[in-house]
């Protein structure tokens, strides 16, 4: 058995690559599934069948762009409601593979028509792994609640079912599961490995060493952060199928003077630079999400859902483009307008307005919070985040609850925005600046570091820090 692992850090998940006998499999692939097709190519392997373990929720199934480029068969849930052509799946179906046989199993918690499916060896009884998909996960498993409140309780006991199911499998079995370290559908907290065993899995995963039903569901449910508003719009894609692009799309180049005209209607500007050059000089208007692996993540998050936008981008990174584009394809986005020709700089050449504000660090906003006016502190971490402390008196809105809560912070004084590590403060402070609230980003460091650095130094009952 020959299998690769493609990890997407930025959705944290895997999709995989498996290999026998001159045919290959592909698992769960994600939009810009071409990277897979390209290595099966390299180990002379034709790719005979995509499948898929669940109708996926946190990005755009590669399966069609596969079958596409190489006439493979896909092999999804029966249960699933696809609309395109498709070989259905349930319980016991087999796909024969080289020398592997692999075998669907259902396994409903994640979603309702979830199937893991066991690869065995010639003709081994006992399987030598399982793609496991959303349902048995590393240390984790997959969150019971993306279909909605009223939905979860019967998904807890279906992924309750499931997942002592799996624990039932031979000990040496590998688990190879799609969501992992990173993933929004990640219920507790996971490790970082991307796969490991069902002996490691019985001894350390919490889920399957809870006592009863009761420990599993508080257990599976009890740390369950938000999750991105794009999400919903990725199950109904999926079940249609996805337009075939065969490559990363191209983004237009745009000069100033176009993307000043076309700023007068509905289109948004995302500069995807580090927060300080944002800082120091933006687009009035834009949002800044930095260009990092949870890019995409953040765009479907703050932005309505498939908007029209226009990308700043780091001019000294001949790869930015083609990195944002395929971040954003792998969530569905079809309105890509193009990027500034010649960055914040064209921008500033060609005569149009600038915008700034300023940055700190934690210990400027320490010294700050013992001056005799102390600043107006936003903190936008996540409402779990904030049990494990805070910075007193400060005021809590989640980064993603922001643009609906604008009215409620003062416009008469800077807001200091600050997350775990800067990155989420970067999409607040641009949001304020954006409405016109002066904005102060806490930058480098988070609430974290200043409860180590500061929390002593303030006075008591956090009297330095403005009332919300």
């Amino acid at each position: 058995m020959d299998l690769d692992v493609f990890v997407t850090a930025g959705l944290g998940d895997n999709s995989y690559l498996l290999v026998s006998g001159g045919e290959a499999v592909i698992v769960d692939p994600q939009r810009d599934a071409w990277r897979l097709h390209r290595l099966a190519e390299e180990r002379g392997a034709r790719i005979r069948a995509v499948l898929e373990t669940h109708v996926h929720n946190d990005y755009v199934s590669g399966a069609l762009e596969i079958r596409a480029a190489t006439g493979a068969e896909v092999v999804a849930p029966a249960k699933g409601r696809y609309e395109f052509p498709h070989r259905p799946a349930d319980e016991g179906d087999e796909i024969l593979l080289g020398g592997l046989r692999l075998v669907a199993m259902a396994t409903p918690g994640h979603t309702y028509e979830h199937l893991s499916y066991l690869v065995h060896e010639g003709d081994a009884a006992e399987p030598a792994a399982v793609f496991t998909g959303g349902s048995l996960l590393v240390g984790s498993a997959g969150r019971p609640d993306l279909l909605g409140p009223t939905h979860t309780d019967e998904l807890t006991r279906a992924q309750y079912d499931s997942l002592r199911r799996l624990a039932a499998l031979p000990a040496t079995a590998r688990v190879l599961p799609t969501h992992g370290a990173g993933s929004f559908c990640v219920a507790a907290m996971p490790t970082t490995r991307r796969t490991s065993t069902i002996a490691e899995e019985q001894r350390d995963n919490p889920l399957l060493t809870a006592a009863d039903f009761t420990e599993f569901s508080l257990e599976l449910r009890g740390e369950l952060m938000a999750y991105p508003h794009y999400y919903r719009h990725m199950a109904p894609i999926n079940r249609h199928g996805a337009p075939v692009l065969g490559r990363v799309p191209d983004l237009p180049a745009l000069t100033a003077a176009e993307l000043a005209r076309r700023m007068d209607g509905e289109l948004w500007v995302v500069d995807g630079r580090d927060r300080e050059a944002f800082a120091a000089a933006h687009i009035p208007g834009s949002v800044n999400i930095e260009l990092n692996s949870g890019f995409a993540g953040y765009v479907g998050w703050m932005l309505p859902f498939d908007a029209p936008l226009a990308l700043v981008l780091p001019e000294s990174s001949g790869d930015a483009r083609a990195e944002a584009v395929t971040q954003l394809i792998r969530i569905g986005w079809t309105r890509i307008t193009g990027h500034l020709d010649g960055g914040i700089d064209a921008w500033a050449g060609d005569g149009q307005e600038v915008a700034s504000y300023p940055t700190a660090g934690v210990g400027e906003l320490c010294e700050a919070m013992l001056g005799d006016r102390p600043p107006y502190v936003l903190d936008v971490r996540q409402e779990l985040e904030r049990a494990w402390g805070t910075i007193p008196g400060s005021r809590q809105i989640f980064v993603a609850d922001l643009p609906a809560r604008l009215d409620d912070l003062p416009r008469d004084r800077p807001v200091w925005a600050i997350c775990s590590n800067g990155h989420r403060a970067a999409i607040a402070a641009s949001l304020l600046s954006r409405a016109g609230i002066p904005a102060c980003l806490v930058g480098e460091g988070g609430v974290g570091e200043w409860r180590q650095r500061c929390a002593s130094a303030a006075p008591a009952g956090g009297r330095a820090v403005a009332s919300t």
